[in-house]
């Protein structure tokens, strides 16, 4: 079970947006905090969820989600704190933006999807819905028009390519507007390209 660890940057005191960053496996929110600094969002409010040792869930994305429990649902529930936070600011869903890296990128895709809405958007890289199948009726909503964007390497050790390309569908067919990009052999980073399609289509 995770402790409610949100750390908060960026615009504290006026904020009209925020942006939610979940990090990976292993990584700190002060981490991929840090990559904002690449994106203009000078303006925005930063809201870091930090999983409790640094761990969302301790098994694969991939594997049964019984053997990610408790954790998955309490981090779903985090998640769903910091965007509690927002709003209590007076920052509508509209307004409030997503971005996660890996094992961050699932847990914003299953997040997204369990709870649609029209948000400002989200930037998943390399990530997708979590569970040894993916498990539709747990979503619920609809996006209406929210960009998403998914960045994949082809192959990634820890996520397949198939399970990207199957989300990519069910966001799709949620209402999302999906740009998908998978890049040959890129290894499992975040690579300047993947940053120039978000600041395009989603920090625009």
């Amino acid at each position: 079970m995770h402790t409610e660890n949100i750390i908060q940057a960026g615009n504290t005191s006026n904020p009209k947006k925020a942006l939610i960053m979940i990090h990976g496996r292993g990584g700190s929110a002060r981490d991929i905090m840090s990559l904002a600094q690449y994106l203009p969002v000078s303006d925005y409010l930063l809201l870091g969820p930090e999983a409790t040792n640094n761990t969302w869930y301790p098994n694969s994305f991939i594997a049964p989600v019984a053997s990610n429990q408790p954790y998955l649902d309490s981090a779903i529930d985090l998640v769903g704190k910091a965007v509690e936070q927002a709003e209590s600011l007076g920052i509508t869903k509209e307004n409030i933006y997503f971005l996660g890296f890996s094992q961050g990128a699932c847990l914003t895709l299953e997040y997204l999807a369990r709870n649609a809405n029209k948000y400002g958007g989200a930037a998943a890289f390399t990530g997708g819905l979590i569970g040894d199948q993916v498990y539709t009726e747990n979503y619920n909503g609809q996006f209406d028009g929210t960009p998403i964007f998914i960045g994949t390497s082809d192959p990634d050790f820890h996520v397949p390519v198939e399970r990207v390309q199957e989300s990519t569908t069910v966001l799709k067919e949620m209402g999302a507007e999906v740009v998908e990009k998978i890049y040959p052999n890129m290894g499992h980073t975040i690579s300047q390209d993947e940053i120039n399609e978000v600041n395009h289509l989603i920090f625009k």
